[in-house]
């Protein structure tokens, strides 16, 4: 109403009421988009159901291979570990209050000012062991990234990196993938990776039997 009657008095009351629209549909964007980015925490889920969507519908498509729910030993279960042209990632997902900071500072991350030693170590621990077995079982050096996608909470920035992890929101960690190529690997390398890891990292903590 204040833009409606703003607008009008300076300009006109057609310009007043199409400022009027803007703002409105603008606030109810901004709202929107708020409620949405937490209804993964309201849930009382971390988001990789979402993800596993997303990437599914996205670079599924176009050459990467997703693998869910996959047991790496000595660690937690991986939410997903991605294939693709540009490298291998080991992704977690987290879901947090809208209002939780979430920041780096001198190379580490803070949440709500607290540091995250033990959720770090676990996924630079997962992808580090990711590393050794697919070195292993294929007899070349690989690179495993982990990524952190952040549903709900308060970035500082997005995409940013502390603590040897890549936090991003969903949408913005798949610029970040399609940007930061860590191998070049051909669609035949693709699968044979995927097959390696399908073999390396189990579902259910047992290797599966040799093709």
């Amino acid at each position: 109403m204040l833009t409606l009657i703003l607008c009008g008095a300076l300009v006109n009351a057609v310009f007043g009421i199409v400022m009027a629209v803007v703002v409105s549909l603008l606030d109810l964007f901004f709202h929107w988009r708020g409620y949405n980015a937490s209804s993964v925490w309201r849930r009382g889920l971390r988001g990789e159901r979402r993800t596993d969507r997303l990437l599914r519908n996205t670079v599924e498509r176009r050459g990467h291979r997703v693998l869910h729910a996959r047991t790496v030993p000595g660690h937690e279960q991986a939410d997903e570990v991605l294939v693709g042209p540009g490298g291998i990632w080991l992704i977690h997902n987290e879901a947090w209050h809208p209002d939780t900071e979430i920041a780096p500072y001198g190379g580490k991350v803070f949440v709500d000012g607290r540091t995250q030693t033990k959720l770090m170590a676990r996924l630079t621990g997962s992808a580090e062991t990711i590393e050794r077995l697919l070195t292993e079982e294929t007899g070349e050096k690989i690179t495993v990234r982990p990524l952190l996608i952040v549903h709900g909470g308060r970035l500082a920035r997005s995409p940013f990196e502390a603590d040897g992890v890549v936090f991003a929101t969903p949408f913005r960690m798949l610029r970040w993938i399609h940007k930061n190529h860590t191998a070049d690997y051909s669609a035949e390398q693709v699968e044979k990776l995927a097959r390696a890891t399908v073999h390396v990292l189990p579902v259910g903590g047992r290797p599966a039997a040799a093709a």
